[in-house]
Formats: structure tokens, C-alpha cells, sequence
């Protein structure tokens, strides 16, 4: 616990200005009483503790905070000031962080407004909005779902669907559907309990728990279904009012146009309730309800009451074993006539199970309404289509004539078939097939069996008109929310929302448009097959994310609502999507091919968003189940990767650097760029946490890299700590890549010996060493007016005069500045064309002074390079000495065929050359004053970088063998797009630093291409063996 001692702390002004007062788990009444990190700013400078609420609880006053509501949401009410929890800096250092404390994000808060929407352009942050309509399970979700499952099928389809299909198999149809949608509510159960739930419906489920890919593409399909099934239910009214005025020879067109007609004028008529707001239309929805309720309760009360002349004459004779027995068998007909042709056109009356999740932004406890109403209301519809389909299919013929003349006198003669038993012969019209009434050629069945008609047409009507509205607010609510998530371009437009209740009013008008156009066809039984693939797809992937969630074991998936099974959901995701192609294999191709377009356009822009979805969990758990994999087996040299520890400092400050080790570590192997930040730890630590900005910033630059930031003292130890500490088992650098010190002349000498120090540190643990050296320079912060790492380059190695003033922050540059600047482009960004990359291959290494080389020329950038190899031999043995080069690289199978012996590296160096060398040395030199040998001992305690004559003498030739090698660079690779060479290695105990660092810098100078000089650990990496 923080502790306060007295009641009230002065607090320096430099620490900031606002009072913060302690707050404890409390009544609503009375929370907004005490707020800690009110964002007022107070009078005075105070901390304000004389909270009671603490003491009591705790027996002292503290400043932490107990647990409470506003610590963990990530939404605001419009007028009531959230309370924070203290962050660590205030409770551990007693720091006032001076930009206000922020909470971290843990999901998506774009278009968050608990009660109440967002403040959008142009409008004023205190205008009213008044409170959001709010529903409950039983109005918000299950009376809607039943509703909206109670569709045009119900009435106009399932008597015909039961005459094709027959009793039995039409309850399979039924039980088949009502699985799917009960496995597919379990699973949407799931997920809606796992988190608190926001407007979007289906989408937003999806998207929040597989991820934008798959969540974008699916949202985008079922809200275009959820338009489609605006047009079917609309087309089922339409086609129930044509029958009435042909009954009344009313006809306005002819039927098709009288359908088109009836239906635009109905659409807009819904479109105008949904417009006036979702209070309206749930009261639109409850009377329907009851409508339908009473629909059905007339109905069964008509297939008690015995049967009139006139209506056995259209196939009713009231319950009769005779009509259950021969209905119970299945009887096709007709071009639909099969088993999934009659699935195809009922399963889109189960599809409304998702109707109360998609208002889900409207319900006042989505996590309890969307499980306890959509369950319910699946298995109260289930029950009344079994219901309905066998006492319909107990009752009623499937061929009548309607003719109350068709009756006979017992014993028939010459009539066949069930109706003969009855008194009715119905013969002729069955063997001709033009019969006008029956189960399978009256749709209109359910209202002749019915006690009293015109209650059956107001239930159609209420169904049809009932399903029709829900559809029509369910697709604007899923698709506002995928406009607002900003996946695709040019939907944005449709996602600005209107009023209390954020209503997406452009989205309405875009969904009566695409109903107008289905409308248009006129035909139900075209309609319903069209929408059935893009639904059972929503279905196979609400399935497919639950059990995706579920088998990733993440700690975040702790759905409240338990009974599911993972297992099942997968049995259902599998199932819908077998089903898809079972019913109609080609529109089950275009759904799969658009589902995989879009999700291929989300992978390729790669949206900066983060959901924290299953998919997410799924990799880092791939990952580490593969890192600890790699364990169990042993190093080869075949799977050598050169993993590089790139010390580039902030990544932004060394491009360069990042550019070229990436390019040939990219999609192959572990980069990792080191961050060495010197000072006190205390005053560093805030730059240290910035590290998710660098990382940002290698995203932006499409450098597959990680980033790691360390505090240290002095930039020898930092670099000790990173080779120890990096990576993560077998996934650890093996190669350290370090930029050439430029100004290591002007530099303080204990700089340069630290920075020698670097490289035998990097050989005692083991690793490869390479050492990049640009002609500019590779650090650009100078260019930036950045502050300059010390131990690196803070000297004359770059160059520019851009200003950046605007983007710095007391002088240094701010991280999140430069991720949004433009990125500074390199030479290794470049194609580098019909150029060479020179190898001088003079000292054997392992082999990767080669590797590096021709890992590059796999890229595409240097594809069309040309290899030259460049080794070391003996002027009277050249030819022998090439071709052993050749088949030595032959057995290696780089490609490299361009191998040039070096006949005259022993040569003397030009005299010129060998006096600038000497006098890089002269500052260094111990004077002629020091000759005996313990005081040049003890002085090289102190200044371990002086040299000794006895050692220039005994390294001579090493020295003068460097400044020959870049005569010989200059001569033959002055043109080159890049050098790389051996390294030469000097002997710790032998040759000083600054003898050492002489060296590469007389090896790299005066040369135009950049140099690598490369060293591997001695241990192969390169072998010509196959095992």
C-alpha cells in the first residue's frame, strides 16, 4: 500500500496542478462523490485524502484505490467523471504524470457512448441527446427472434414443404435446421458472455473473436443477407394479398406485377417505422406477436372443428390415420422436388435466430438476453413447425379439386386413391396434376384448415411483415458497425449514425434499395435459396469461432454462459458448411469465394486494429508450442540461420542498418534490434517504456524485426546483458551486427575501448560478428536533431540539414513523431541492378562471410547482381587455385562461378598509404620515454588503449596487410553495390584498441559501396553434405 501519513500532501507545482481525492467500492449515489484523477483542475496543489471511506475500510488512509467498476470499462457517460485507478508511477515513485492519467485500452473504443452515442463532427459535446431506448431479453430478443423465424414459410411454405417431403422427413428437415441454429445459439451464447457486447450483432461477435479478417467479410455477407431476407418475407406478404384480390378478381397488373407493386409500397411503409426509431418498431414488433399467437390458436381450433362440404372439397377432412399414414411418406414434385431442394427453401426460416444479437447496441444486458431469448425462442419455434407440420399433414389431403361437386356415392367406382374413402373423388385432377387445392398446390392451406380465415391472413401478414422489419433494422446495425471499424474503403459514409439511439439512417436507405431490387424478381422460392448459403456461412464461422476460442485456451475466454461444447460447435461449423454445397454447389462457391476475396483484402491492408481475438491467441500459442519444439532437437548445420542482434540503436536513427539486415533475414530468420539507453535507470525508464513506438515503426517499415530496449550504465554492459538475454531458446541471435564508429579518432578513448571491447565480448559469447561501414554515415539523428547515443557515432558520420524542430521534445526527438514522419529512404531500398557484390573470402570463417552474401542474392532487390569471390593465393599456383576455389564452392551450391585469385595481397603497400596509417597510430603511441617493460604495464591499466613500440613492431605485417587490402578494394571494387569481407581478428592480450580499430578503419576507407566485414564464430555454416 501506498501509505499517507497525514491527511493532506502539498504537492510541488512542477508536478502539476489537479486534486486527487481516494475512492472506494460505493453506491451509485455516491460515487460521484469521490473520483480519483478528476479531470478539473483544482485551486490548489494538493492530494486530497480526507476520505473516511479508506480509513474505514483499512484501519489508515492510503491513496490505492479499492476495486471498483470504472477501474476496468473503457466507456464514459456523458456527464459523470470517470474515476481512475492510481497508476504505478503515482503509488510507487509519487509522481504526478503531467499529461493526465489515461488508462491503457484493453479492446476497441472506437464509437463507445454507455448510454449515449459519441460526439461526432460539427455537433456540440453538451447537446442532449436524451436517454437511449434500452430492451430486455424477453422484448429485445427472444419475442424478436420468434418473430423473425416466424416467417413467410410458416404459413405459405411448410403445409407445401410437408406434402413434398412428407411428415417424416419434414420433421427431419425441421430437427435438421433447429440443430444447426441451436448449436449455432450455443455458440453465439458463448461468445456473447465472454466480454461485454456492443451494437454490431453478428458482426461484431465474429470480428471481436476471430478477428478483423474473417469478422469483416462475414458482417459484410450477412448484412447483404439480412437485406435479401427483407425482400423474401416482403415477397410472401405481397404474394398472400395477390391471392386475396384474385379471390375477389381484383387484379391490378397481372400477378408478377401485382407482387413488385404490393411489395415496393410495403417496403417503404417499413422503412418509415424503422426511420421513426426503435421504440416504434418494437411496439410494431409486440403486436405482431400477438397476432400471430392468435393466428395459431385459431388455427389449431380449425383442425378440430369437423370439416365443412366445402372444405373437404379443397382436401380437409379434420384428423384421419388414414391422411397421416399417406403423408407421412415423402411424395416429390417438381423441379425442387428432393430432400435439399425442400431444405433450401425452409432453412431460411430458422435463419432468425441472430435477429436480438444484431440489435445487440440496443439491449440493456446483452450478455443475459441474447443466450436466455434466442435459446427460447429456438425451442418454442421448433415445437409449433413440428406441431403445424404434422397436424397439418394429419388433416389435409395433397390433392384436391375444390370442386364441392367432385363427390361420389359409396362403393366408388373408378376412383383411386385416399379420397375415395371419404366420399370425394379427386382422380382426373391428380393424374393430370392440375389440381387447385391440396397440400401441394395451395399455399394458402393453412388458412382453409383455419377456424376463421382472415385470422390466418393477419398472421401471415404479421409474420411476413414482422420478419420483414427485423431484417430491415438487423442489416444496418451490422453494417454501421462495419463501416465504423473502417475495414473496406468507401462504406464509411454509411456508418455515421443519428439521434439517441445512433440509428445508421443512411444504412436503412442502402438496405432498401438492395430489398426493392430483390423485390423485383417476385418469385419466393428464388429468393429463399439465395440467402440460405450467405446465412449458413454466418453460421459455420459463429461455430467455427467458438470453438476456435475455445481450443486456444486463452485466458481471456471466460464466457459466463456454460453450456456449450467446443466439439460441437465444430460439428455445426462443419455441418454448414457441407449443407452449403449439398443445397446449391455453385452459390456455395461464390459465398467461400467472396468470404475469401475480402478477407484476402483485409490480410493485404493489415488494419491497425487489435481486438485481442482467438486467432491471436492461436499464433502466440503455435508459437510457443514450435519454440519449445525446437528443444527437443539438436542444432544442424543444414538449418544454420544467421540470427542477428542488430545494435541500431532507436531503429529510426539507423535505417540503413535495419534495411540490410533485414532484407536478408526477412521470412528467414530472428532479427532483433538492441536498444542500449545510458543513464541512471530511474531517469531512463520512461524512454525504455516507448518501446511499442519503435516497434510501430519497423511495422511502418515492413521490417520483420523484434525490439528490445535496455537501461545500462555504460554501453559495453548493455551490450553484455542483450547477447546474454536475447531471444527465447533455440530462437536466439547467434550474429551481432554493428555499425562502423566514424568519429572513434575525436571520440573520448575509453569509448573506443569499449566498443573493441563489443567484438571480443561478442566472440567470448560465442556469436558472429559483422561491422557495417557507409561512406555518409549510417546514424541520421543528427539530421533529426535527435539526441545521440554516446557510445555510438555522436561524432561527424552524418549529415543533412533538415529541421525537425516541430518534433522534438526538449531538444530530443519524439519516438512518436518519427514513426508518423516520413520514412528516410536507403540504398538497400533500392534495386541494385546488373552491379557486383565482391566477397573476399581470405581467411575461413565457417563460411559466413559467403552465407550472408548469398542470402541477399535470393532477394529480389539484388537477384541481378553479380558474385565475384576474391581469395588470397600465390602468384606461380593461380590456376590450381581457382579451380579448387570452384569446386569448393560447387560443393556448396551458392552459385558463385566467378572466383579471382589475388596474386599480389603480399605486395608492399604504396608509402603514402603506410604514413597515413602511422599517423591514425601517432596520437595513440607511447613516447620513446617508456621503455621499460613494468611501466608500460602499469600504465596500460590506466590507458589500455596506448600502444607500444614492441607492439607495432610485432603486428606490423598484420598492419601493413591491411592498409595493401584496400589498395586492392580500391582497385577492384570501387563500383561494387557491396563488399563484404573477413574480418581480421585482433588477439585481446596482443593488440590494443586503438591498433584494432586502426586496422578497420584503414581496411574500409576511401570506399564508396558500404563494407561488411564479417567474422563467424569459427564453427561451420556451410556444409556439402546431405545428412
Amino acid at each position: 500500500m501506498a501509505d499517507l501519513p497525514s491527511h493532506e500532501v502539498t504537492v510541488d507545482a512542477q508536478f502539476g496542478n489537479s486534486r486527487f481525492t481516494i475512492n472506494r467500492l460505493m453506491g451509485t449515489e455516491d460515487s460521484s462523490r469521490y473520483r480519483f484523477g478528476t479531470p478539473e483542475l483544482g485551486a490548489a496543489d494538493t492530494w486530497d485524502t480526507n476520505s473516511s471511506s479508506q480509513t474505514n475500510t483499512f484501519g489508515y488512509n492510503t491513496l490505492d484505490a479499492v476495486p471498483q467498476y470504472d477501474h476496468y470499462a473503457n466507456t464514459m457517460v456523458k456527464g459523470v467523471n470517470r474515476c481512475h485507478r492510481p497508476s504505478l508511477a503515482q503509488l510507487h515513485t509519487f509522481i504526478y504524470e503531467p499529461d493526465g492519467f489515461q488508462p491503457p485500452k484493453m479492446y476497441d473504443a472506437a464509437d463507445d457512448a454507455e448510454g449515449g452515442e459519441a460526439v461526432k463532427e460539427g455537433e456540440s459535446a453538451d447537446k442532449p441527446q436524451g436517454e437511449p431506448v434500452r430492451f430486455g431479453w424477453v422484448k429485445g430478443v427472444m419475442i424478436r427472434c420468434m418473430l423473425n423465424i416466424w416467417g413467410v414459410i410458416l404459413y405459405l411454405r411448410l403445409p407445401w414443404i410437408t406434402g413434398q417431403a412428407g411428415i417424416g422427413l419434414t420433421w427431419v428437415i425441421v430437427l435438421l435446421s433447429s440443430s444447426i441454429t441451436g448449436i449455432t445459439g450455443l455458440s453465439t451464447s458463448a461468445i456473447a458472455t465472454n466480454g461485454k457486447v456492443k451494437g454490431g450483432g453478428t458482426y461484431f461477435l465474429i470480428s471481436r473473436s476471430l478477428g478483423p479478417e474473417l469478422g469483416g467479410s462475414i458482417g459484410l455477407i450477412f448484412a447483404f443477407a439480412n437485406a435479401v431476407a427483407v425482400a423474401m418475407h416482403t415477397v410472401g406478404f405481397a404474394e398472400t394479398v395477390r391471392d386475396l384480390l384474385r379471390e375477389y378478381d381484383s387484379t391490378m397488373v397481372d400477378p408478377t406485377n401485382d407482387i413488385r407493386i404490393i411489395g415496393v409500397i410495403t417496403v417503404t411503409i417499413l422503412l418509415g417505422i424503422s426511420l421513426a426509431g426503435m421504440e416504434w418498431e418494437a411496439k410494431a414488433q409486440v403486436l405482431f406477436f400477438f397476432v400471430i399467437m392468435i393466428s395459431f390458436v385459431n388455427y389449431i381450433v380449425g383442425t378440430i372443428i369437423p370439416a365443412t362440404p366445402e372444405k373437404q372439397s379443397k382436401g380437409f377432412f379434420s384428423y384421419q390415420a388414414g391422411i397421416f399414414s399417406e403423408n407421412f411418406v415423402p411424395d416429390w414434385r417438381g423441379p425442387d422436388g428432393s430432400f435439399f431442394g425442400m431444405f433450401s427453401i425452409f432453412f431460411p426460416s430458422a435463419t432468425g435466430i441472430l435477429a436480438g444479437a444484431n440489435i445487440s447496441g440496443d439491449l440493456r444486458d446483452p450478455a443475459v438476453a441474447i443466450p436466455r431469448g434466442t435459446m427460447l425462442a429456438i425451442f418454442w419455434t421448433t415445437i409449433s413447425y413440428l406441431v403445424i407440420s404434422a397436424t397439418i399433414g394429419s388433416c389435409v389431403l395433397r390433392d384436391a379439386s375444390g370442386n364441392i361437386n367432385d363427390t361420389i356415392e359409396m362403393p366408388p367406382i373408378g376412383c383411386e386413391g385416399l379420397d375415395c374413402s371419404y366420399g370425394w373423388n379427386f382422380t382426373e385432377c391428380a393424374k393430370n396434376h392440375n389440381c387447385q387445392h391440396g397440400l401441394l398446390n395451395y399455399y394458402q392451406t393453412m388458412s382453409m384448415v383455419s377456424g376463421f380465415a382472415p385470422l390466418i391472413t393477419a398472421g401471415i401478414f404479421g409474420a411476413t411483415l414482422s420478419s420483414a422489419l427485423a431484417c430491415l433494422v438487423s442489416a444496418p446495425k451490422v453494417f454501421q458497425c462495419l463501416c465504423k471499424d473502417n475495414l473496406y474503403p468507401l462504406i464509411g459514409f454509411f456508418g455515421k449514425g443519428y439521434g439517441k439511439n445512433d440509428e445508421p439512417i443512411r444504412g436503412y436507405m442502402l438496405t432498401y434499395v438492395i430489398a426493392v431490387g430483390f423485390i423485383l424478381i417476385a418469385e419466393l422460392n428464388t429468393i429463399a435459396p439465395i440467402i440460405s448459403n450467405f446465412f449458413l456461412c454466418s453460421y459455420a464461422l459463429i461455430n467455427f469461432s467458438c470453438f476456435h476460442a475455445s481450443i486456444t485456451n486463452s485466458p481471456g475466454w471466460r464466457p459466463s454462459f456454460k453450456y456449450y461444447s467446443k466439439w460441437a460447435s465444430l460439428l455445426g461449423a462443419i455441418i454448414s458448411v457441407v449443407i452449403m454445397f449439398l443445397l446449391t454447389w455453385w452459390a456455395a462457391l461464390i459465398a467461400i469465394g467472396i468470404v475469401i476475396f475480402l478477407l484476402g483484402y483485409v490480410l493485404y491492408t493489415r488494419p491497425a486494429i487489435n481486438w485481442g481475438s482467438s486467432v491471436q491467441a492461436s499464433s502466440y500459442n503455435r508459437a510457443l508450442s514450435c519454440s519449445v519444439g525446437l528443444n527437443e532437437v539438436d542444432d544442424h548445420i543444414k538449418n544454420y540461420r544467421p540470427q542477428c542482434l542488430v545494435l541500431t540503436g532507436a531503429p529510426g536513427f539507423r535505417p540503413a542498418m535495419v534495411d540490410l539486415v533485414g532484407t536478408f533475414t526477412k521470412n528467414l530468420s530472428l532479427m532483433a534490434c538492441g536498444n542500449v539507453i545510458i543513464g541512471p535507470r530511474k531517469q531512463k525508464m520512461p524512454e525504455v517504456s516507448r518501446a511499442d513506438r519503435h516497434v510501430k515503426w519497423l511495422n511502418k517499415r515492413k521490417s520483420k524485426s523484434f525490439y528490445t530496449g535496455i537501461v545500462a550504465d555504460d554501453l559495453r554492459s548493455g551490450v553484455q546483458i542483450l547477447m546474454q538475454a536475447s531471444g527465447l531458446g533455440r530462437m536466439k541471435p547467434n550474429v551481432l551486427v554493428m555499425g562502423f564508429k566514424n568519429n572513434w579518432k575525436s571520440d573520448n578513448p575509453s569509448n573506443v575501448e569499449n566498443y573493441i571491447g563489443i567484438i571480443h565480448d561478442a566472440f567470448d559469447f560465442n556469436y558472429g560478428i559483422c561491422l557495417l561501414r557507409m561512406k555518409e554515415g549510417l546514424d541520421i539523428s543528427r539530421t533529426m536533431q535527435a539526441h545521440v547515443n554516446p557510445g555510438f557515432e555522436a561524432g561527424d558520420d552524418s549529415h543533412g540539414n533538415g529541421s525537425v524542430a516541430a518534433y522534438t521534445v526538449n531538444g530530443t526527438l519524439d519516438p512518436e513523431a518519427l514513426v508518423a514522419e516520413q520514412q528516410t529512404t536507403t540504398v538497400f531500398q533500392s534495386q541494385q541492378g546488373k552491379k557486383t557484390i565482391d566477397i573476399y573470402w581470405l581467411f575461413d570463417d565457417g563460411g559466413l562471410t559467403l552465407l550472408i552474401p548469398y542470402l541477399l542474392t535470393r532477394k529480389k532487390r539484388w537477384r541481378n547482381c553479380k558474385v565475384r569471390v576474391f581469395v588470397a593465393g600465390q602468384l606461380n599456383r593461380m590456376d590450381e587455385e581457382r579451380k579448387a576455389f570452384i569446386a569448393l564452392l560447387s560443393k556448396f551450391r551458392l552459385g558463385f562461378n566467378d572466383v579471382q585469385v589475388l596474386p599480389d595481397i603480399n605486395q608492399r603497400p604504396q608509402p603514402e598509404n603506410v604514413k597515413r596509417f602511422e599517423d591514425l597510430l601517432s596520437p595513440y603511441k607511447l613516447s620513446d620515454d617508456f621503455k621499460d617493460e613494468t611501466k608500460i604495464n602499469e600504465l596500460k591499466k590506466d590507458f589500455p588503449w596506448k600502444i607500444s613500440a614492441e607492439e607495432i613492431q610485432k603486428n606490423m605485417p598484420k598492419s601493413l596487410r591491411q592498409v595493401r587490402l584496400n589498395e586492392i578494394l580500391l582497385d577492384y571494387s570501387r563500383d561494387a553495390a557491396l563488399i563484404v569481407m573477413t574480418m581480421p581478428i585482433g588477439r585481446r592480450s596482443e593488440c590494443p584498441s586503438s591498433l584494432y580499430m586502426a586496422w578497420l578503419e584503414t581496411l574500409s576507407q576511401n570506399l564508396r559501396p558500404p563494407v561488411m566485414l564479417i567474422r563467424g564464430n569459427q564453427e561451420s555454416v556451410l556444409t556439402f553434405y546431405c545428412q
